[in-house]
């Protein structure tokens, strides 16, 4: 039977996925050594809390975003309803590890006394964050939330898939920001003298651009996306039929 058999992955995709992943592991250790060379490492209750930031929003608001976005590539065969739950599972670590991360700021900018939410990297931040939020809650209520119109389904998953990759593009961005704004503070004028910790900031900057543009280039590959089962082509035969003014069953 044509329609039951297991589409087999693209030959290249595989590799490209497994470079995705590598930069993107190579990116979280990198952030992790920048911040234990250079600032001390993380401990909440000190002054170090505020290096939780960073390590939080690249873990989750990079490397997490990321890898669920590509949960319909790499996972090509699985039953939709399992792959939904667990591209829906990743967002919620996600914003959970990024929601440690703005506390860990404004937490410890408000323990020092300082001003909050007057950069543009704190603003892109704050609309990132609200527009993930969002983005989640309105796919789960359209795509795992039991009763909703498949119709409405149809209509909006443009716009989802849309919003998806332009969230985690502004993610991206807005965190080089913050490491330009990091390295302005805290080394000034030495930054253009090549100081060490500068060209490592600067090797994490272009690892985040890397994992950023390998992540988009496999999303928008059109003969990558993941096919449609069996079921799946039936429900939107069946939507069609019906758009059309015509009961499925008088065929």
């Amino acid at each position: 039977m044509e329609g039951g058999a297991a589409a087999s992955a693209p030959a290249a995709l595989p590799y490209y996925v497994a470079f995705s992943q590598l930069l993107g592991l190579t990116l979280v250790a990198v952030t992790g050594a920048w911040l234990g060379l250079y600032r001390g490492g993380i401990a909440w209750e000190s002054d170090l809390q505020f290096n939780a930031h960073p390590l939080c929003m690249v873990i989750g608001l990079v490397f997490l975003q990321g890898d669920a976005l590509l949960v319909y590539r790499v996972f090509r065969n699985e039953a939709k309803r399992t792959t939904k739950v667990l591209h829906g599972l990743l967002h919620v670590f996600a914003l959970v590890i990024a929601l440690v991360g703005l506390v860990a700021v404004f937490d410890y900018h408000r323990k020092k006394g300082y001003a909050d939410l007057y950069s543009l990297h704190s603003w892109c931040g704050i609309l990132v964050f609200v527009l993930y939020f969002v983005q989640w809650l309105v796919g789960f209520t359209f795509f795992l939330f039991p009763g909703a119109p498949f119709s409405l389904r149809s209509r909006y998953r443009p716009q989802h898939i849309f919003f998806g990759a332009a969230i985690f593009l502004l993610s991206v961005g807005t965190a080089l920001l913050g490491l330009k704004e990091a390295l302005l503070f805290n080394l000034g004028d030495k930054y253009s003298a090549f100081e060490p910790e500068g060209v490592l900031a600067n090797v994490l900057g272009l690892l985040l651009a890397c994992f950023g543009g390998a992540v988009l280039y496999i999303l928008t590959r059109a003969d990558w996306k993941r096919p449609s089962q069996a079921e799946e082509q039936a429900l939107s035969m069946d939507f069609k039929t019906l758009t059309e003014g015509d009961s499925p069953g008088s065929q």
